[in-house]
């Protein structure tokens, strides 16, 4: 198993980013956020709030039209894109593992890019790390089931020893029970691997449940930005709580079903 970082991941500074696409639309307003090395930042709002075009240009998925982005200090902008996310885990609710390759294939690209040739021991230590069994190694990925799929897509991003891990709407494609147990290894792996975790989620639970600090978009803006216990105490503002009412109404209506 490969042995734990000894240092937290980096820090990430977001100044003035702006993302505005051709005939006007503003998706990303003026945006400025510092998020400390080691931390676990869930991204919520409504869908088109922004979160999603935000996370991206962290790796240069999307190039911003306005501000800056650092990570540990560095312009994003200073290098390579595409060596810049081979440094930057990467995970997504669709996976996009490639179907012509095995599941050690698809684990061990970002290897590939960065020269190594025999990636067996790697690829065996990284499918331990997500709790699949070593056999997988040479499975399709049409013959796993979506979460399953979803831990190669992690072991993937993880590959390359990244410090920082990008996560957009990792679970929304997988049923409920799977969600949680695979929300709750990543939680894991990111305390023992000490990451930077920065997660685009819809589910406000979710976001409380796994988050250090959560920041609430709408309309392109952060409007709030707090720790899950201030937000569970009204911290945030209108639009967090109208987020946060969404979970805690769903728990009264089944303490009400389990008193009835």
């Amino acid at each position: 198993m490969p042995e734990p970082l000894q240092h937290a991941g980096p820090s990430v500074a977001l100044s003035g980013v702006t993302k505005t696409y051709p005939g006007g639309t503003v998706a990303v307003d003026d945006v400025s956020v510092a998020i400390a090395g080691g931390s676990f930042v869930a991204l919520v709002g409504s869908s088109g709030s922004g979160k999603s075009t935000l996370l991206k240009t962290i790796n240069r998925l999307i190039d911003t039209t306005g501000g800056s982005i650092a990570i540990d200090g560095a312009e994003v902008t200073a290098g390579d894109p595409f060596r810049l996310r081979r440094r930057i885990g990467y995970v997504f609710q669709n996976v996009g593992l490639f179907p012509h390759m095995t599941v050690a294939e698809n684990v061990a690209i970002g290897l590939r890019l960065e020269g190594a040739r025999d990636t067996r021991d790697r690829v065996a230590d990284l499918l331990a790390l997500v709790d699949l069994p070593a056999a997988f190694a040479g499975r399709m990925p049409d013959a796993l089931s979506g979460g399953q799929r979803q831990r190669v897509g992690v072991a993937r991003a993880l590959a390359t020893e990244p410090g920082l891990l990008l996560m957009d709407e990792p679970f929304g494609a997988l049923d409920p029970v799977t969600r949680d147990q695979l929300g709750g290894a990543i939680r894991q792996l990111h305390d023992r691997l000490g990451l930077t975790t920065i997660m685009v989620t819809h589910d406000m639970a979710e976001a409380l449940i796994l988050a250090d600090r959560v920041l609430v978009m709408e309309e392109g803006r952060i409007v709030a930005d707090a720790a899950p216990k201030a937000l569970l105490a009204g911290a945030g503002g209108p639009a967090a709580q109208a987020l946060v009412a969404v979970p805690r109404e769903q728990a009264r209506r089944l303490a009400g079903l389990a008193a009835s």
